[in-house]
């Protein structure tokens, strides 16, 4: 069993198509299908289900993916462990997100690991902060920036506190709140808002200062990006409640403080385990030593 072939195998799990993975993984689609042909062959069961339409794993398909993935991360940890021996980091790092970080200047720090690092593939990942514990927990992400509530602390994994952040309202520059020098949730409860999805951490700080105050407000819009509630903002279709150290990142909004409204703490995670090189490398680009408490 060769790596190239789970490679292939996962690039066409991951896309659906036998066309599309020789496309990513720049080879002729009638070499990708020979070579995973080959290794049906060789496991003596069918990977994939293959119609004119579709192609899908089959249960033996969905057995062997985890444990090829799994295989093919040791196999590049390996190299980049080798090319750490002699002086060099290679390999890829996976970095998570939430889609309001504000407490490091991320593509600033990208740019900076590109140039010291240029051997090395970095892949962002934007997902819930909750998730990405998670996935940092079990190996899938390296690490990750994420947005709590205060008193919630990621367990099972490495933290860095990296700054706390109130909450303010986010309006139309024509909205009757424009001009206020604050509000009250209260008021804002009275509007239609745009937030996240329901039970993600930046939904939560939001929905617990409404609750705790024993107020109901309408969500008619959820979202995945800020960009996008700032565009329904910004046409006076709802109001939102984000950290106001990343609000500067939108334009044509106006913000207002909210009286006893929710707050956040920004915190990067690591795996608690063994750091790739180019993690660890990633890490000391962001001034943290893996070893932090």
């Amino acid at each position: 069993m060769e790596l190239q072939q789970m490679r292939y195998v996962l690039a066409v799990a991951e896309t659906g198509s036998f066309t599309k993975a020789a496309r990513q993984c720049l080879v002729v689609q009638s070499a990708l299908s020979h070579q995973i042909a080959r290794l049906e062959r060789s496991l003596g069961a069918r990977l994939f289900e293959r119609t004119s339409r579709s192609v899908r794993l089959t249960p033996a398909g969905a057995a062997f993916l985890p444990a090829a993935r799994q295989c093919l991360e040791f196999a590049e940890r390996a190299v980049a462990e080798v090319a750490a021996a002699v002086g060099q980091v290679r390999g890829k790092v996976v970095v998570g997100v939430i889609p309001t970080v504000a407490a490091v200047d991320l593509p600033a720090a990208l740019r900076v690991f590109r140039e010291r690092y240029p051997d090395v593939r970095v892949a962002l990942r934007m997902l819930s902060s909750l998730e990405m514990v998670r996935l940092v927990r079990e190996g899938s992400l390296d690490l990750a920036f994420l947005g709590l509530p205060p008193g919630v602390t990621p367990e099972g994994v490495r933290v860095r506190e990296l700054d706390r952040d109130d909450h303010v309202a986010v309006v139309a520059a024509g909205h009757r709140f424009a001009r206020r020098a604050r509000v009250t949730l209260g008021e804002l409860a009275e509007e239609q808002f745009a937030d996240f999805p329901v039970s993600s951490p930046g939904r939560t700080q939001s929905d617990q200062a409404f609750a705790g105050a024993g107020l109901h407000r309408e969500v008619a819009y959820e979202v995945t990006t800020a960009e996008l509630m700032a565009g329904l903002i910004r046409e006076e279709l709802a109001v939102a409640v984000l950290p106001a150290k990343y609000t500067p990142q939108l334009t044509g909004v106006v913000t207002v403080p909210i009286v006893d409204g929710p707050s956040r703490v920004e915190h990067l995670v690591w795996s608690s385990g063994g750091l790739t090189p180019a993690a660890a490398a990633f890490l000391d680009v962001l001034g943290v030593s893996p070893r932090s408490p």
